[in-house]
């Protein structure tokens, strides 16, 4: 398993919980010692146990570098550079570090979420190298669709839409899932693979950024979205989603923008989709700027600000690309007195975590970003301003 974050170490475990060697890579030998001890270093439900288990039974252990294997999955990240074009210097750097243990009959399964085209660039790069390996090896792509905070059931039970570069390498990819995912097992080639995994994060993104764009036009009007939504969706053939600060995390807030670089001309919704959702990012810190203006004109002092939340999603503690935490740091850079509040984290390199109850005393506005569990049990009859950008005060009031 090359790559042991978020989504690689999760399918580590469960393939090493089915009585299944395996080993880890990843270039953190922080990361590497911290399994190796039986632990982890990101928080997700029930991985720890799980990873403690496997580890000690002997089934995982990781690495700096790759060995031999009859399998190769490669879960690193695919960022993108400026202007939005997407950066496979990760994917071909891993592909790169296995060349060299590459036997006959391997099976290499790319699941990095990435451009149309990948996987055979990953064949391209294995046979410039080893061109004795043409026909002898197998290279399909798979990508995963699990949702933080429940990744090891999603895992193990979602679908899963697998493409090889040829039908046998296609074959050769489904028997070794069948040993841990029980969802049905799609066979398809690898382009409709890479762009099924572009497409379903881009639709997601195009219903937010539909929410997004409603809560702004609600506010203007000055009706409660939260309310207006639920009574939307009353109808049969309705389904809004809930709007937020904007879109976060390594999925959502990325993958389309593949889609975009690759066919600028065609995806007008798409892009459309991703600005609005950007926006949000930027409305929302507009309005908690404004408010801590109003609040200086009205007491002749600064506002004292507590950013509740900091992750891209609610219940996590993963701060990839996250829309709240780029609003906290944001104001927090232009001259705000900010505190950050993340019950997901202990500690943060940058900038010191206090808790929700320290907050609740210490603060003149309270900046709900993120709808942690944590948060939901808040006075609603505080004496403070509250500027609430997730629905908290709603799922408050409802309860």
């Amino acid at each position: 398993m090359m790559g042991l974050g978020y989504i690689g170490l999760p399918t580590a475990a469960l393939i090493a919980s089915k009585k299944l060697k395996v080993t880890g890579v990843d270039i953190s030998q922080r990361v590497v010692n911290t399994i190796n001890e039986g632990k982890i270093h990101i928080v997700e439900p029930d991985l720890d146990g799980l990873v403690h288990h496997v580890v000690k039974q002997g089934y995982l252990k990781a690495s700096t570098k790759p060995v031999a294997a009859d399998v190769y999955l490669i879960a690193v990240p695919t960022p993108f550079k400026g202007n939005h074009v997407p950066d496979l210097s990760y994917v071909e750097s891993a592909v790169k570090n296995i060349i060299p243990t590459l036997q006959k009959g391997a099976l290499v399964i790319l699941e990095s979420t990435s451009p149309v085209g990948t996987t055979h660039k990953v064949q391209e790069l294995i046979f410039e190298e080893r061109p004795e390996l043409k026909g002898e090896i197998f290279i399909a792509y798979c990508p995963e669709r699990v949702l933080p905070g429940n990744v090891i059931y999603e895992l193990e039970q979602n679908d899963r839409a697998i493409g090889g570069i040829d039908e046998v390498s296609t074959e050769k990819a489904v028997r070794f899932y069948k040993h841990f995912v029980k969802g049905e097992l799609h066979k398809t080639n690898s382009q409709t693979a890479e762009m099924c995994k572009l497409v379903e994060n881009s639709s997601r993104d195009v219903q937010i950024a539909f929410a997004n764009e409603l809560s702004m036009i609600c506010d203007k009007a000055n009706i409660n979205v939260w309310e207006l939504i639920r009574l939307a969706n009353k109808h049969p053939r309705v389904n809004i989603l809930q709007p937020g600060t904007g879109v976060g995390g390594h999925c959502i807030a990325v993958d389309p923008w593949f889609i975009v670089s690759e066919f600028p001309e065609e995806s007008k919704i798409i892009r459309s989709a991703r600005e609005i959702n950007n926006y949000k990012t930027e409305w929302v810190i507009e309005k908690v700027k404004n408010a801590a203006l109003q609040f200086k004109i009205e007491n002749g002092r600064d506002a004292i600000i507590a950013c509740m939340g900091l992750a891209f999603k609610p219940n996590i503690d993963d701060l990839r690309e996250s829309p709240a935490l780029y609003v906290a740091e944001k104001i927090n850079a232009d001259g705000f007195k900010v505190l950050f509040v993340e019950p997901n984290l202990k500690s943060h390199d940058r900038f010191k975590l206090i808790s929700f109850t320290e907050a609740k005393l210490t603060s003149d506005i309270l900046v709900f970003l993120v709808a942690h569990k944590e948060f939901k049990d808040f006075n609603v009859e505080l004496q403070m301003k509250v500027m609430d950008f997730c629905g908290i005060r709603d799922i408050v009031s409802l309860n």
